[in-house]
């Protein structure tokens, strides 16, 4: 029985790379898959993890109707027995809902990936949407760290070395850094210091003279 599956998990947890296998496998056993994707960090219509592994993809847009894709691909004699969709909160509810329908009305397999939050914590619309609809939401086994060592249940933005929580919910940033990076960055952190607005760079700050990290919780 065909079903809509989310396989949910902050950054660094290995999504994509769960769904460059996913296709892989089902490939292999002779299924025929279209993979999709929306504002890859490898750029349009470019499915990739973070291991070096790149496949084309079709990229999502505001007015991609993953029904409509599937209907074409029928019309042209092409067999299609599943979809994996990257970054998958991008995607807009009605298109959350396109894929309940394949799986429900045509009985293909819908493998979703993508992060459930933003950086302010808020739910993307897609991923609530997704929750709300998929037959299973699986989270992903691969923990991400905390720069703390803590496991990572949020994701950060970061705006010239600044966590900010404002701002749009979908900025495109260089996740890996550098100094000729964007200045839109990305990291993960456990809850205590995504609250405390506390990132990697700021913690090295605090410990320069002291040699060790500042975690005290009344501290400045």
């Amino acid at each position: 029985m065909a079903e809509l599956v989310f396989f949910s998990g902050t950054m660094d947890s290995g999504k994509s790379t769960l769904a460059l296998q996913t296709d892989h496998n089902h490939a292999a056993r002779g299924r025929s898959g279209l993979i999709f994707t929306r504002d890859d960090r490898a750029g349009t219509s470019r499915l990739s993890s973070r291991l070096g592994l790149e496949v084309d993809a079709r990229e999502v847009t505001d007015d991609t109707d993953f029904w409509d894709v599937v209907a074409a691909e029928r019309q042209h004699g092409r067999v299609v027995d599943y979809l994996v969709c990257d970054e998958a909160q991008f995607y807009s509810p009605a298109q959350v809902e396109q894929l309940a329908r394949l799986v429900d009305e045509v009985e293909l397999d819908v493998f979703a990936f993508g992060i459930t939050t933003d950086f302010r914590t808020r739910l993307f619309p897609g991923a609530a949407r997704l929750i709300e609809l998929a037959d299973r939401v699986e989270e992903l086994q691969v923990r991400s760290l905390c720069w703390c060592g803590a496991r990572a249940t949020h994701n950060a933005r970061t705006v010239g070395g600044v966590m900010v929580v404002e701002g749009d919910q979908v900025v495109v940033g260089d996740v890996a850094g550098g100094q000729d990076a964007a200045p839109v960055h990305y990291e993960v952190l456990c809850r205590r210091h995504h609250m405390r607005r506390m990132t990697a760079a700021d913690a090295r700050r605090r410990s320069a003279g002291t040699g060790q990290l500042d975690l005290d919780p009344f501290a400045g």
